[in-house]
């Protein structure tokens, strides 16, 4: 299977698995992260959990303010509604699994998101913003 590769700066998507796939059970991509990319507003979801699983390097996810490194083997799940962020801390690039349960996230979103995040100079956030709630992604902005 030839998988499409998204990227959104730096930051690489490849869906593996998407609603048709599963009958709107779960969606499933890996995502690559390089050291030093930048990352995704912090956010929450409304109606999906998503569970992620490390493949390379490590993760740093940020989870209703607490640091969880999430290394190759390694998993954890984040439930609906709580907030969360990762970035790439490390010294290699890291690459992780994420399945998204039910599949209420796919392809779209992260194709939106680069047209935003790739059209050169700095990303209109409002832009994003709207991307991620037309989606059922709520950004939080830090204080």
């Amino acid at each position: 299977m030839n998988k499409e590769i998204i990227r959104i700066g730096q930051v690489t998507i490849a869906f593996l698995l998407e609603t048709a796939d599963t009958n709107g059970s779960l969606a499933m991509f890996e995502f690559g992260v390089p050291v030093g990319a930048k990352v995704p507003l912090p956010h929450y979801h409304e109606h999906y959990d998503e569970t992620i699983y490390g493949l390379e390097g490590v993760i740093t996810f940020t989870v209703a303010g607490k640091p969880i490194d999430i290394a190759a083997g390694e998993s954890y799940f984040i439930p609906r509604g709580v907030i969360h962020g990762f970035i790439n801390h490390g010294t290699v690039d890291a690459k992780a699994l994420a399945v998204v349960t039910p599949a209420l996230l796919g392809p779209n979103f992260f194709k939106e998101c680069a047209e935003i995040v790739n059209a050169g100079g700095p990303p209109d956030l409002e832009k994003l913003k709207k991307v991620m709630t037309t989606h059922g992604l709520v950004p939080v902005i830090p204080n």
